[in-house]
């Protein structure tokens, strides 16, 4: 019998499942999602780190342990737990247990708080009152906490006590509780983390410099928050993973130490202040799956070592004004695996390179707001997997290649407005309320409103064959009084090239 479907879970809680996992042998490394934590295998000898088909009916949980958990319980606003007799028996969501070789006790090994949502079971918070206790540091097999939405109305720093937590800790994850302040230099104690997770909080003031000594990191998520400063030195984080620090206020240079950081699956550095080129040193991370530098001060050029990323599937880089940067024709061969391509608003100019068309995985591809000029490479047209495609605000002509089918399916998601020199060819039938064309002309008139300002550029200039020519250089001359004949010079030049661009679009 076929079994039934699972409803989806949000993405929150598949992190949580993977933060709080516990096995006895790591699992392969998984190159199909950003956000990767692999399990401790180095717990404390004393206890059995294997699957427990059921509860021993000897065995309960440490008197002390016990204590510290009701009193945690109680500091978030949990009062009922004074009257569980036994926590590790109880078997409530938010706690999970291991015994001890010997079988006389039960361990508490994670704690969760916070009501993710309406299918998960863990502990609300009371977020008037709640804190968090100093009872955790009474939990000497303490591996993972994990607080979420927990103290938003009763904001509070990061306990500086989390750094005296035992050498079993490997997952702290606070995430959207409110926090203020600064992060707490003493985290850097936790020498065994492998996750660090403050997301959505409201810190400030630099980054530690202590959590550069977190060697055994594997993801870090700092991203939403107002830290300030560099990002750190993370050269000897040889297991990171997943390096989070978008939605900040961080300057300074993107730091090339990063390119040996050879685990690196996701770096997301964007929304910050972030200024300088982008490190060729990137181009060494070949397991990289997203490279996010968007909305920052990042100058061009941008380094062709980042074409050798071959496992990449998203590079976002959008709103770094790089004026002048051209983008090497040949630069997207070795980024077959792409499936994102964001460099909106970069200011960035020449030609479209024809290689972007070769990316047969591509979903998303936005060329916007720039100044690329000539005609839209005829190899766009097998981008067959294309949900969205954007090229709109440049200076491109010529005849638009895509066939009506693609234009269909995409519908709004293809814009190519605000190019003054790009046509429709009216040969193509059911073209008819195509919204992407919406704004453009069809390439006949396009041509015949060429023709005709030709035709008054010459009748301006009297007719007189190399008057515009002699008109445009004499107004270049010092005190010349003929800058009305240097603009038709120069709209000479644009619609002849107009023109002749139209002209080569109709025969690709």
């Amino acid at each position: 019998m076929a079994s039934a479907a699972r409803p989806a879970w949000p993405p929150i809680i598949v992190l949580v499942l993977a933060v709080l996992a516990v096995v006895a042998r790591p699992p392969p490394r998984c190159h199909a999602e950003f956000t990767v934590v692999v399990p401790d295998t180095s717990s404390a000898a004393a206890l059995v780190d294997a699957p427990q088909p059921g509860f021993s009916d000897t065995a309960r949980t440490d008197p002390a342990e016990q204590r510290a958990v009701q009193e945690v319980m109680a500091a978030t606003g949990n009062g009922w737990a004074w009257g569980i007799p036994d926590v590790c028996r109880g078997r409530w969501h938010g706690i999970e247990c291991v015994p001890d070789r010997g079988g006389a006790y039960y361990h508490v090994v994670s704690l969760s708080f916070g009501a993710l949502s309406d299918d998960t079971a863990f502990p609300a918070c009371d977020g008037a009152s709640a804190t968090l206790s100093p009872a955790v540091l009474a939990l000497p097999h303490l591996r993972s906490l994990f607080f979420y939405r927990c103290f938003t109305g009763n904001p509070q720093p990061v306990p500086p006590f989390l750094g005296r937590l035992g050498p079993a800790f490997r997952s702290l994850v606070l995430r959207q509780n409110g926090h203020v302040g600064p992060i707490p230099a003493e985290l850097g104690n936790l020498r065994a983390l492998r996750v660090l997770d403050l997301h959505g909080n409201d810190l400030s003031s630099a980054i530690p410099t202590t959590l550069q000594s977190l060697t055994h990191l594997q993801m870090l998520d700092l991203s939403y928050n107002r830290l300030a400063g560099a990002v750190p030195d993370f050269r000897f984080h040889r297991r990171l993973s997943v390096l989070d620090l978008s939605h900040n206020a961080l300057q300074g240079p993107v730091p090339a130490s990063l390119g040996q950081c050879r685990s690196l699956l996701k770096i997301d550095l964007s929304q910050n202040l972030l200024s300088g080129t982008i490190p060729d040193a990137l181009g060494d991370l070949s397991e990289l799956i997203l490279l996010d530098l968007s909305h920052n001060a990042l100058s061009g050029p941008i380094p062709a070592a980042l074409g050798r990323l071959s496992s990449l599937r998203s590079l976002i880089l959008s709103d770094n004004r790089m004026q002048f940067t051209t983008v090497p024709g040949g630069f997207f061969t070795g980024l077959r695996a792409l499936t994102t391509l964001v460099l909106s608003g970069m200011g960035l100019s020449g030609t479209i390179p024809e290689s972007i068309g070769e990316l047969s995985e591509l979903r998303v591809l936005r060329l916007d707001s720039n100044q690329f000029t000539g005609v839209i490479p005829a190899s766009f047209r097998r981008l067959e997997r294309a949900s969205e495609l954007r090229v709109d605000g440049n200076r491109l002509v010529g005849p638009i290649p895509f066939g009506k089918e693609m234009m269909w399916r995409l519908g709004k998601k293809l814009r190519v407005g605000g190019n003054e020199g790009l046509c429709y060819d009216t040969k193509q039938e059911g073209l008819e309320g195509v919204v992407s064309l919406a704004g453009v002309g069809d390439c006949d008139s396009v041509r015949s409103r060429t023709t005709q300002h030709l035709v008054w550029i010459n009748g301006t200039a009297g007719g007189r064959p190399g008057a515009v020519d002699r008109a445009a250089t004499s107004s270049a001359a010092p005190g010349s009084r003929n800058t009305g004949a240097a603009r038709v010079g120069s709209w000479w030049l644009v619609f002849l090239s107009l023109h002749l661009a139209l002209f080569a679009g109709f025969l690709l």
